[in-house]
């Protein structure tokens, strides 16, 4: 099973033994990353910030797109200075030192922490990327398979951190929820620094507890049960492949070194050298990254000149470059724009998808619902729920914030009783559920993750099937395909949301189906994306195309919170932020994601239209078609 495939590498599966370091480098950051996202809205609007809708909406996206400007830089210096190996070690630092600084409940606190996230993920983000492409020979038809290999990795860790991170995080303190996000960074960072031996007892060990974890912190019935031990067992098995692995060869050492060694000593324009000088960028870019989240607009136009700039200066590169490089570059360019569509859309999950399943999803697992045969009689001790949400109860009408606090109680306390509520039903408390457990909404940010973990694998086995029989659809049509089933996934949650019942709840099996077509869209486009940017960039610009197109992503997370503060619905009120009931708020939801639903079907149409001439120009030859059969 163990073969080499050039140089001095071993591979498994045939795929280098490398690229199973990286897998489980990059689960531990983006385990990191997607817990502390999981939280971030939740914790501006429920947390001591007090956000309303709209400011936290407006933090979220500046934070998110500056997530994706800043690899453009990052991928520049480890091209030209770092490599992309130092590159990865200290955006690791930098993003394990920003997770901690969030446990820390201070407003300032607060975006010094965001703002080591943003220059640790410029760093971190684009050249691990890079690193998994440079494992394999450049007419190598297995490597848009170890993309897909690697992303699963990606979402691995998405699917584990909001089920923990998320969970505990809601349940028992945001800080803890930090905290484990803190953990997961650190063990990504020791993974992928420290010899062999070394990292496949931490991939060993880390994946043993966090499994143990997983099935000891769980709530929600037994779907949720389920899932975490599915997850659990996936995260273990995951662990052997890559020990084994490993165990036939390490990471390569000669990846992801620098051009020329001595850069980083090297005399900057100021007089000092390279390597002080990142240091003191990182520092100054701290308190201005800090100031830009506070100020979303400024942060727009910064991040409008910076990307203007960007683009033009790899458009003039395309345009000096030769015919082939030049045409395959403007496949990129363009499809870029595309991809752009997909994730400002696609990344509605973390802001109004996440506030619509809190307030508007019907995520409690009951043990009774009232019908119409319950009117006039007692309710005992009902627990207080999201199905209390915007109901008159013994004259009092219950808030997010009734809720939350009556969760806590039960949280902290044995007696049964607490949190609860007992009452005579009448007409309008119909269709309430009673008893049971709510879900917590975050815990949902792990659906899509955990899908593509089921799909990834058959998706790519449907390629190679295709490309067997040489009717593989070409990465233009892929990128339409990606776009169509988006739209139609926001179109389950406008049917869900016109379909809702008379207390404005969707049906959680909406939400379920919308995560789907998505995730499947996800698939025909994501992982494709960064195998194509890998092929078609040339080789001395490899890690800055690919900084290009994490640019093209914070332009998305810009327009994102644009589009999702449409969906804003809280008021201020006495001081507080007062969310209206369900029932008002459904249309609201139901409206915006009816709009992205007509516009992304319209985009994956436009580009499949255009996609024979782009197919044209990605100039690829006939045995590396047939070479990617084996993906």
């Amino acid at each position: 099973m163990s073969t080499a495939i050039s140089g001095n590498q071993r591979t498994v599966l045939g795929h280098p033994t490398g690229l199973f370091m990286l897998f489980f480098a990059e689960m531990w950051e983006r385990f990191s990353y997607y817990g502390m996202r999981a939280l971030l809205v939740f914790y501006m609007i429920k947390g001591f910030l007090q956000y309303t809708d709209g400011q936290a909406y407006a933090v979220y996206g500046a934070y998110t797109s500056m997530i994706y400007a800043t690899p453009f830089i990052g991928g520049m210096l480890a091209d030209r200075i770092l490599g992309q190996r130092r590159a990865v070690v200290i955006g690791g630092l930098l993003m394990a030192a920003g997770h901690g600084v969030m446990m820390v409940e201070s407003a300032n606190a607060f975006f010094v922490a965001l703002s080591l996230l943003i220059l640790g993920n410029g760093f971190f983000k684009p050249n691990i990327s890079t690193m998994v492409g440079a494992l394999y020979p450049a007419d190598s038809g297995k490597r848009d398979g170890g993309f897909t290999i690697f992303y699963m990795g990606v979402n691995l860790g998405a699917a584990l951190s909001p089920l923990l991170c998320g969970y505990i995080g809601e349940k028992y303190g945001w800080h803890y929820g930090f905290g484990l996000a803190t953990i997961g960074m650190l063990i990504g960072l020791a993974v992928f620094v420290m010899p062999t031996r070394v990292t496949q007892l931490l991939i060993g060990a880390g994946a043993l507890v966090t499994a143990w974890s997983l099935v000891k912190f769980n709530a929600g019935g037994p779907q949720v049960v389920a899932v975490n031990i599915a997850m659990a067992v996936a995260l273990v098995l995951s662990a052997l492949a890559s020990v084994i692995a490993l165990s036939r060869g390490g990471f390569p050492g000669e990846v992801g070194q620098p051009k020329d060694p001595g850069a980083i000593r090297a005399k900057s324009f100021l007089g000092i050298s390279n390597g002080l000088t990142i240091a003191v960028g990182v520092l100054v870019m701290i308190p201005v990254f800090a100031l830009l989240l506070q100020h979303d607009k400024k942060a727009g136009i910064v991040l409008s000149v910076f990307g203007g700039l960007a683009f033009l200066s790899l458009i003039i590169t395309a345009i000096r470059s030769q015919k082939v490089e030049r045409q395959r570059l403007f496949v990129v360019f363009i499809l870029m724009f595309f991809s752009m569509l997909f994730w400002a859309f696609f990344e509605q999950a973390g802001s109004s998808v996440n506030n619509f399943t809190d307030r508007n999803v019907d995520i409690v697992v009951n043990d009774k619902v009232l019908t119409t045969a319950d009117v006039g009689t007692q309710v005992t001790d009902a627990a207080i729920t999201q199905e209390f949400l915007g109901v008159e109860v013994n004259g009092k009408r219950y808030t997010l914030e009734d809720i939350a606090g009556a969760e806590k109680a039960r949280d902290d306390a044995d007696p049964a009783t607490v949190g609860t509520v007992s009452f005579r039903a009448t007409q309008a408390h119909v269709g309430m559920g009673i008893g049971g457990e709510a879900l917590k909404a975050s815990v949902f940010q792990a659906v899509n993750p955990i899908f593509i973990l089921v799909f990834g694998l058959l998706l790519t086995a449907l390629w190679g099937f295709l490309a067997a029989r040489r009717i593989e659809p070409s990465t233009p049509i892929k990128f339409g395909l990606g776009l169509m089933q988006l739209g139609l996934g926001f179109g389950a949650f406008w049917y869900g949301a016109q379909n809702s019942d008379a207390h404005g709840f969707c049906g959680v099996e909406w939400l379920l189906l919308g995560y789907l077509l998505q995730t499947t869209g996800e698939l025909c486009l994501s992982p494709v994306g960064l195998s194509m940017v890998t092929k078609l960039s040339p080789a001395k610009m490899v890690s800055t195309v690919m900084g290009g197109w994490f640019l093209a992503m914070a332009f998305s997370n810009f327009l994102a919170a644009q589009i999702a503060a449409l969906t804003g619905v809280g008021h201020g009120e006495a001081g507080k932020t007062v969310i209206p009931p369900p029932i008002e708020t459904i249309g609201v939801y139901g409206g915006v994601f009816g709009q992205i639903a007509i516009y992304a079907l319209g985009a994956g149409l436009l580009v499949m239209l255009i996609s024979p001439i782009l197919t044209k120009w990605m100039h690829i030859d006939p045995a590396e078609k047939q070479g990617s059969a084996a993906h």
